[in-house]
């Protein structure tokens, strides 16, 4: 029982001299008055358990429960009120306050001890409940760290190897990635998509970005690596990817589509070569029927196709390819997504210069 501390608040030194024989196997502290009480709850900060008198000079105890209600610690505390047995609009009163409990003078030792044996078996399994929260929560924060961990660095492996068979530019996922970021902070400033782009959504975002094109790792290398025009029927067979990174990330089946990360990534996966007339691939999607992810990475990845070397091609200057985007607003991309480019191209310049191909 020591280990409960008790403090007992009351103006009559008879009951404060009754309850501390009641209660002398407790740990007890005692107050004359709220004001007292107020001050010495600042000295003991950890009491479990109050004795509040309601009939008290200086501050009754209806202004200690306001007082205590209102601060973070305090109101934790469990408050057993004292009342005469004819104050029952009191004893009401105080429980609607806050107070857990209440006791009526005159003073029942058996009540009272049963009454502080219940609420300190209460206090006992509310500090049991928050330490295995505590501890659950803890596990769940290293077990999603976990997870993310291994997601990021499972992305990051299969970029690699995008880039290491030189499928494209070297550093294409992080400019890509970064300049999603970027573009969709921007966005999130207008208010068409402030309620749209939350922090949460531009963050997936940005983490789904390099998967764009994971479905290339199906397509040949004699088609992926001709250093000249593709013919119709190789158009046709690269055309594909965008369905290749689909059924990749579906994993034959549909049960993770509710997994907004995955869901994320199909979108951009599947829809970054839909053009916004309904001219694109694979299902010649128009306007915004074409998932948003999609018409994002659709303006940033031909941008990035532009100023970076292909087997193909040399690069162009950003210049051109601003050029190319503006030509295309509304034809093969979102006229806002182009607009709000072109307004941080500058930012999106730096990108590109600071994430070179190597």
């Amino acid at each position: 029982m020591l280990h409960t501390k008790i403090m007992v608040v009351d103006d009559s030194n008879v009951d404060v001299a009754l309850i501390k024989s009641i209660l002398d196997d407790y740990n007890l502290l005692t107050a004359h008055d709220g004001l007292e009480a107020m001050e010495k709850l600042q000295e003991y900060p950890d009491i479990d358990i109050m004795i509040l008198d309601i009939n008290m000079p200086r501050m009754n105890g209806f202004e200690v429960l306001e007082a205590m209600q209102k601060h973070p610690v305090y109101k934790n505390i469990a408050v057993l009120i004292l009342t005469n047995h004819d104050e029952l609009e009191n004893e009401i009163k105080g429980l609607d306050m806050g107070a857990l409990d209440y006791i009526r003078k005159p003073i029942n030792i058996q009540s009272l001890r049963k009454r502080i044996e219940i609420h300190t078996h209460l206090r006992n399994a509310r500090q049991q409940l928050q330490q295995y929260n505590a501890m659950l929560e803890k596990t769940v924060q290293e077990r999603t760290k976990e997870l993310s961990i291994t997601r990021d660095v499972s992305i990051h492996a299969l970029v690699t190897l995008l880039e290491k068979r030189h499928i494209e530019s070297s550093n294409h996922a992080k400019r890509t990635q970064w300049i999603m970021k970027t573009l969709c902070e921007h966005l999130s400033t207008k208010a068409a998509y402030e309620n749209i782009l939350t922090e949460a959504y531009i963050k997936e975002l940005f983490d789904t970005a390099p998967l764009h094109d994971i479905g290339k790792v199906g397509i040949p290398d004699c088609i992926l690596l001709k250093p000249g025009p593709l013919d119709r029927d190789e158009f046709e067979i690269m055309k594909k990817h965008s369905a290749f990174g689909v059924e990749a990330l579906q994993l034959g089946n549909d049960d993770n589509l509710t997994v907004p990360f995955i869901k994320t990534a199909i979108e951009i996966a599947g829809a970054h070569h839909e053009k916004y007339d309904g001219s694109g691939y694979p299902n010649q999607l128009k306007g915004s029927d074409i998932p948003f992810p999609g018409r994002l990475m659709a303006v940033i990845d031909v941008y990035d196709a532009i100023i970076s070397r292909r087997v193909y091609k040399p690069p162009y200057k950003h210049e051109a390819a601003l050029q190319f985007l503006q030509e295309e607003k509304g034809k093969s991309f979102d006229p806002n997504i182009v607009d709000a480019f072109l307004e941080i191209e500058k930012i999106i310049k730096v990108i590109s210069s600071t994430f070179k191909p190597i």
